[in-house]
């Protein structure tokens, strides 16, 4: 289910493509007077470990990134609003500049999919001639477009376009409509004649409806893979994005103003910026590498420095997560960097007036940069989030060992950079296993934990669309589609319910991961930790462990029926992958390039429900969705 790759030297953008596009916006933005809302769709069902603070406490990059970009060529009256601060809200509502705003946008990961057709369904109850252009993008619809698009005549609703791709697709739809709109025309009505002459077409990375009724869509026109923006610092600057978040609020409604600067920190205290893209392994549980065309971008040094200086100097940010797929994969462009943001922080004056910051590893790729990690710390650096999965490589193999994972935390604690593991939980792993080689998943977080983990996170291993093994998993029969009668929902899909499984005894792997947390967070290990802490630096064990506690206490609430319906329970597997909700077809009649490899014949399914099992989790400016 791995995108498809573009033609060999067209994958990228050429050098200054994105830049010459934000600057024609600019000279033609004043002309029409925009207004834009963009929602960030947040499922709250989803709220357990290891996401849980950081899913509240961070703004994502993604939403974020589409506002700076809005702000950045002129349309300055757009508004972010955060379902994890805003759950009452409604699109129906929505007012923004004493009006109903010409653009409502969504951004949704594949958890998030009942909370994001919930938005898109109540701004279509704006009546038509008022209805504001309603775009969908983020991890979702990279993968399954359709199901933003409805197909019941009895309840007709959708999305106007879903954006299978960056920022520059989105501007680039932009740019297409405000070339044939009419003085004072609906943006939704210079759309609906774009579409249909074949304006929107040459922009690749789109997905539209062609349908004879509202809401209702017959087939589905995708205009193709996108081409990527190469170099990172072509984006605009991620101040102009905190700049539009609208105040955490139970009301359905907008506020008048946008979260005034120096609240930004008090809601959002740590900043999710884009570093870098890709990763140079492939493993075939990740989508990550065919979604980047096997290419990998970055951000300059300067550039990044620039960014986490001014957010420090304008909004008060201190910390902040790199949404790196793999930060330390080029070992010289990640020095660059390094070296960079070391001067910066050297020359920064008082301690306290230098940002700290953390990111996402390998521990072979930390072997390769042992030499560096004084340099990396000196930079800033933290802690890292190491893809660890399964230490004795029996489940996938990215050059760790259980001697190399020992050696690359023991590498990290030296340089007082705390080594956060990634754990992957699968049917082959006991609890406990005997003899020398850890296999047991116990025995292997006992071993973090010696080796100087302060965190952790162990999740099922669950089909994570847009890989190699997605389909696989649902031929075999080892998908379920229902537990107990209780279907598996797409909010499920993040690792921490057991879903997809050959095992007898299912239930125990669900009991598994909570036994797993249970034995690394505790009260025991925390009262330990405020005597002989895991780190040098004090109290930072002590404070994981009760955040851990916490944490474990909403994973067990929300998974404990879950574990008696595998126990229980009758389990109904799927046999097929799931397909098209609608037939798609490239502009050229061909195969569409986001079609599923099973959908040579889409069929239609019922529209009771549009929730399947795949998997989701992954952070990043347009987070992809794999098994973390």
């Amino acid at each position: 289910m791995e995108l498809p790759h573009r033609t060999s030297g067209d994958e990228l953008l050429r050098s200054g493509e994105l830049r010459g596009l934000r600057d024609r916006l600019r000279a033609v933005s004043s002309r029409h007077d925009l207004t834009s809302v963009i929602a960030c769709a947040f499922d709250h069902r989803t709220r357990m470990l290891p996401f849980i603070y950081a899913d509240l406490r961070m703004a994502p990059a993604g939403v974020r990134a589409i506002g700076s970009v809005m702000a950045d060529v002129g349309f300055e009256k757009t508004r972010i609003v955060l379902q994890q601060w805003n759950r009452n809200f409604q699109p129906s509502k929505m007012r923004l500049d004493g009006r109903i705003p010409d653009i409502f946008m969504v951004s949704s990961m594949q958890l998030h999919t009942a909370a994001c057709v919930d938005l898109i369904r109540d701004a279509c109850q704006i009546d038509p001639s008022r209805r504001p252009l309603i775009i969908v993008g983020g991890p979702k619809v990279i993968y399954e477009p359709w199901d933003v698009f409805g197909i019941d005549p009895n309840d007709p609703w959708g999305a106007d376009v879903a954006v299978t791709g960056e920022e520059y697709v989105l501007l680039s739809l932009i740019e297409a409509l405000l070339s044939i709109r009419a003085k004072n025309e609906p943006l939704r009505a210079t759309f609906l004649r774009a579409r249909d002459s074949g304006v929107l077409d040459d922009i690749p990375g789109l997905v539209y409806a062609h349908s004879k009724r509202e809401g209702v869509a017959e087939e589905l026109i995708d205009t193709g893979i996108q081409r990527l923006v190469g170099d990172l610092d072509e984006l605009p600057h991620p101040v102009l994005g905190y700049r539009l978040l609208e105040p955490p609020s139970r009301a359905s409604t907008l506020t008048s103003q946008a979260l005034p600067d120096h609240r930004v920190t008090k809601f959002s205290p740590i900043g999710s910026l884009v570093l870098t893209f890709g990763c140079k392994f492939a493993c075939t549980y990740c989508p990550i590498p065919a979604y980047n065309q096997r290419k990998y971008r970055v951000k300059s040094g300067e550039r990044i420095a620039d960014e986490m200086t001014r957010l420090r100097e304008e909004f008060g940010l201190r910390f902040y997560f790199g949404a790196d797929d793999n930060f330390f994969n080029h070992e010289q462009r990640t020095l660059e960097i390094v070296e960079t943001l070391a001067k910066v922080r050297k020359g920064s004056g008082e301690s306290r007036n230098r940002f700290r910051w953390a990111t996402e590893v390998t521990v072979h790729d930390t072997l390769k940069l042992r030499d560096h990690l004084p340099l990396i710390r000196k930079a800033g650096v933290r802690s890292l989030w190491l893809g660890v999965e399964d230490m004795t490589a029996t489940l996938v193999k990215k050059g760790q060992s259980v001697d190399k994972t020992s050696e690359s935390f023991r590498l990290l604690r030296e340089n007082c950079i705390h080594p956060m593991p990634m754990m992957m939980h699968h049917d082959e792993q006991p609890l406990i296993s005997r003899g020398p080689k850890p296999y047991g998943l116990l025995n292997q977080v006992r071993l973090l934990r010696k080796a100087g983990a302060v965190s952790m996170q162990v999740l099922m291993l669950v089909p994570a669309t847009g890989s190699k093994l997605f389909s696989g998993t649902y031929n075999s029969g080892m998908a379920y589609d229902s537990v107990g009668g209780r279907p598996v929902e797409e909010h499920m899909l993040g690792g921490n319910y057991v879903i997809a499984s050959n095992h007898a005894k299912p239930w125990r792997k669900q009991i598994n991961i909570l036994l797993a947390y249970a034995y690394f967070y505790n009260p025991l290990r925390m009262l330990i930790a405020l005597v002989r802490p895991n780190t040098r630096l004090y109290l930072v064990d002590a404070l994981w462990q009760a955040a851990g506690m916490w944490g474990l206490a909403q994973t067990v609430k929300k998974t404990f029926v879950w574990v008696l319906r595998l126990r229980f329970g009758k389990i109904r597997r799927k046999s097929a992958p799931p397909m098209n909700r609608i037939p798609m077809r490239a502009v050229d009649g061909l195969r569409a390039s986001h079609a599923l490899p099973e959908s040579e014949k889409p069929i239609q399914v019922s529209t009771e429900s549009i929730t399947r099992g795949s998997a989701a989790s992954r952070t990043t400016a347009l987070p992809i969705l794999s098994s973390r």
